[in-house]
Parts: structure tokens; sequence; C-alpha cells
């Protein structure tokens, strides 16, 4: 729908085709706009294919406003359309064709599209490319969790990738500022959108991931369209990003964005905003926690305190402390015991050895010549101190020692005779007397 004018007719000190203008003769831009116009007018109702990109269904509106975006060339258009004519289910990502008549707005210069009819040919071919590089990449474990890195506590120096003299920058710098006023920033500005804006990221990153102090990188941008946001689903950006050796925070769009650099980031922030949040501590929640935890330490400690207070003072109730003399008492009577049945034991095992010695020692006596002796007997000895056992081996003029209970006799046998009468006598008599014995000597 046109809200052109007619136009006029070309003066006639204006040249009458846009071949015949020249530098001395122009055409107005009133007029070219009018010229444009009238051409897009002439143009017929035509079919076109493309795929939404952007949608957003304002409640109550006559006219919705889409983009329609080609599915192979970086090519968009703006669509307009009454709400009765737009289907429910058609939504950003749909893959439509429609029934547009080209429109062209004098005032800015702008052409879209009014369309009048839409229909769903399937899921959006640009979001369906980034679902497929999604499951592929996610396939190679890119985006595990295992693989992701925990953030700082606080970062020495944050490195901040965005677009030039954007909000983006403005809300990560600011919040995280408010929160702690000391916090560094690494800041590169580069192109966030459109083509050359991956080739201007990656050394960005490249570079910031080599400083020794910044402790982690923030990709922030703020909202726009599915085509403005492509460069965050770029595969080469997310292999970078997986490649980087510090914590990378994505904070990208509004908080319903989902380009790829989310999943692959180590830390997903809803908005910049929500990034300087997650990034750097608040001092003042800091100094809070710190001043709970030191009150909660000191209560923790009284409560041990007097915990042990009690413990000692039930010790010191305990008869053992309180009077540790008695149990010496006790162990010392114990020990009294033990040393008079030491003695008991002992003397008894004595007198019990003693009685076993005198028994011996009565048995040798019994079995002992000296006791023969003593009843009366003589043992006779030759001088190399053999017995004399019968007549024979005491010849004549043979010294004898004749061996009594109460000492020695020395002999000397003087003849056979009395040796022979000596034993006569003991023939008669077996059991002599000691004075028969006597005689005979």
């Amino acid at each position: 729908m046109s809200t052109n004018k007619a136009p006029s007719a070309i003066p006639p000190h204006l040249p009458q085709l846009a071949a015949q203008t020249t530098p001395e003769h122009p055409w107005p831009l009133r007029l070219l706009s009018a010229k444009i116009a009238e051409y897009v007018q002439k143009m017929s109702r035509l079919w076109v294919e493309g795929e939404i990109i952007t949608l957003v269904r304002r409640p109550n509106a006559k006219l919705q406003y889409f983009t329609l975006a080609d599915l192979e060339e970086k090519v968009s258009i703006n669509v307009k359309i009454f709400t009765h004519n737009l289907p429910e289910g058609i939504d950003q990502g749909s893959r439509v064709i429609i029934c547009a008549k080209p429109d062209f707005w004098t005032g800015n210069g702008s052409l879209t599209l009014h369309a009048d009819e839409v229909r769903a040919v399937g899921i959006g071919d640009i979001l369906a490319r980034i679902e497929q590089l999604k499951n592929r990449l996610a396939a190679e474990g890119l985006f595990s969790p295992q693989r992701k890195q925990p953030l700082p506590f606080l970062p020495r120096k944050i490195g901040l990738i965005c677009g030039r003299n954007t909000k983006a920058k403005h809300d990560v710098v600011v919040n995280a500022t408010a929160r702690w006023a000391d916090v560094d920033f690494e800041i590169r500005e580069v192109q966030v959108q459109g083509n050359g804006s991956v080739e201007a990221m990656l050394p960005a990153l490249a570079e910031l991931d080599s400083i020794p102090d910044v402790d982690v990188i923030v990709f922030a941008r703020g909202g726009g369209s599915v085509e403005d946001l492509l460069p965050f689903s770029d595969e080469r950006l997310i292999r970078g990003v997986a490649a980087a050796h510090t914590p990378v925070v994505s904070a990208i769009g509004h908080e319903t964005d989902n380009p790829l650099l989310d999943y692959v980031a180590d830390f997903r922030a809803s908005t910049p905003t929500d990034a300087a949040r997650k990034i750097v501590p608040d001092v003042v929640e800091e100094r809070n926690s710190l001043r709970e935890t030191i009150r909660r330490g000191r209560l923790s400690l009284d409560n041990q305190l007097n915990l042990a207070n009690q413990q000692v003072s039930q010790l010191r109730s305990n008869p053992t402390f309180a009077h540790p003399e008695r149990m010496l008492d006790v162990r010392a009577e114990e020990l009294h015991n033990l040393v008079n049945l030491k003695h008991i034991f002992f003397e008894r095992n004595i007198s019990e050895k003693r009685a076993e010695l005198d028994a011996s020692v009565a048995r040798l006596r019994t079995l002992s010549p000296q006791s023969t002796l003593k009843r009366g007997y003589t043992i006779l000895l030759k001088s190399d101190g053999s017995l004399v056992r019968q007549t024979t081996d005491a010849p004549p003029q043979t010294q004898l020692d004749a061996r009594l209970a109460d000492g020695t006799i020395h002999l000397v046998v003087t003849g056979k005779e009395k040796t022979t009468e000596i034993a006569s006598l003991h023939q008669q008599n077996p059991h002599p007397k000691k004075s028969q014995i006597g005689d005979a000597q």
C-alpha cells in the first residue's frame, strides 16, 4: 500500500528523462522519489519465498511487521501485513511464501512489501542450519559441562569484546564498577554485526586470551534480530571460544536470545548487566557476608568454650578428680595385699621345698656308708684306697686302714692265721658284735 500521490508532470525546464540529466540540469530528489514510487506502483503483486527472522506480534495492532530473509544470500526486506491476514503458528524462524506488492515510501526512501497472504512452508533455513551446527558441535563435546571452566571470584582484569560505543559496553562497565570500584577492564571495541564481524572478533579474543592478568573474557551485545546475532552462531567463533584458555562469558542479546555462543561459553548471562553481576562480587554484600561469618564464628567459638567449661566442671566434680588420693589408696591396698600373698606363697613354697629336701637327705643318709659305719661296721681299705673284700686281698704285712664312724685306724696284717681266725669267727658268727670284731683285730 503506497501513500504517495501521483506524480505531477515534469516541469518544462527540467530534463524529461533520467538519462537527460546533467550536472548543470539535475533532478531534484523529490522528483526522483516520485519517479521511483511511480515505477514501484506499476509492479504487479507477486509470490516470494523467504524466512521470517524477526516477528514480534503486537496485540490489538492492525498491522504486524516482520523481516523476510533470503534462504541463500544475506538479503532481507521489511514486510507489513494486516493482523487478520497473519495466521497463527507463523513465528520467527518460519519458512514462508507470501503474496505481496512492493511499496515505496518517498519520505525516507524505504522499500517494503505489503503482504495480504502468508503460507508456512517449513522451518526456516537459517535457523535449521544453526540447529544442525548446534547438533554437530554438541556431538563433538564442545558444549559439554565437563570442559567448562569456573569463573574467578574476583578477576584481576576483565576482557570485554563489544561494539563501538554501545549500551552493552556501558551496562557491563557501569554495573561492574558499581559492585567493585577497583575492577579493571581490557576492552576491545570491534564490529559485532554484519559481514566481517567474526573476522573482527576472533583476533580480539586471541589477544585478550594471551594477556596473563585477564582472568575472564566477556562477549557483550544488545538485543537484535536473529540475522543480527548470526555472527555469534558462526562455527569459527564457536571453535575459537572452545579453544580459549581463559573463561568466557556470553552476554548476547536479551534473555530470550540463544546464539550458539551461549552453549560453548563457560557461563551464559541473560544480559550484559547480568554478566557484570555474575563476574564481579558486590563489595557491600561481601562485607555483610564477612561480618555475618565473623559473628557466626564468634558465636560458635563461645558455644565451644561454654561446652568445654561444662565438661571441665563435670570432670572436677567426679570423685576421682575431686579426691585423687582415694584412687591411690585403693591401689596401695591392692599392692599391699599382693605383697602379702607373695610372702605367703613364697613361704609355702619354701616349706614344701624344705620338706622335700629333708626327705631326700634322710633317704640319702639311710643309703650312705657312713650310716652303716655308725651301726658298728668297719671298712678296710688298702693303701691305694681299694676295698678289702676277701682275705686274699690282704696278705701278711699288708697295711690297711680301718675306717670307723668316728675316724680311721691304721693296721698291718701280721699273719695269715689271724686272718683265718677272723674268717672263722665270721663264719661261726655271721652277725658278730662290735666287741668280737675289735678283739679279732
